[in-house]
């Protein structure tokens, strides 16, 4: 059984208790959920959660089908994974920047399009978005320099 990332994109009512009830469901089928992100849909009244999710094809499947059918304020859940889909994340990241490497931190930012968000005395937090494979690259080419906090979003699609 191979075990693969997944992304599971869920329409859901707005209601007290839903994201919980979602959670715990993949907590009892031993799910390790890697990132969600959840936020207003264009329905009034209704969210979207997406969901990434370390598992094989069919225990995806049959997570999907039990929310569908045990949780009654999910409306639809969709496995994007194979889908032609627009994937981002945005990261915040607070690196060291003595004013000696400012200047190169700085090139390495536009080089990738983000974008300083907050300066400090010893401090630079950069904004970045985008897919996961441009933020790991920035990064690593920051790690020189010191990470000294990292918030991401996780995956939206």
């Amino acid at each position: 059984m191979v075990s693969t990332k997944h992304t599971l994109v869920a329409l859901v009512e707005d209601k007290p208790g839903v994201l919980n009830r979602m959670v715990s469901l993949f907590r009892r089928r031993t799910f390790n959920i890697e990132s969600i992100a959840v936020g207003s849909s264009e329905m009034p009244n209704f969210s979207r959660i997406t969901f990434v999710v370390d598992g094989s094809q069919t225990m995806v499947e049959q997570v999907r089908k039990q929310l569908m059918g045990k949780v009654v304020e999910v409306v639809k859940v969709t496995d994007i994974t194979d889908k032609n889909i627009v994937i981002r994340e945005v990261a915040l990241i607070k690196v060291k920047a003595p004013s000696s490497a400012r200047s190169e931190i700085i090139q390495i930012v536009d080089i990738f399009h983000a974008e300083i968000v907050d300066v400090t005395q010893d401090y630079l937090t950069i904004e970045i978005t985008g897919p996961e494979e441009k933020i790991y690259s920035l990064l690593d080419l920051l790690k020189p320099f010191g990470t000294k906090e990292l918030a991401r979003t996780g995956r939206i699609a």
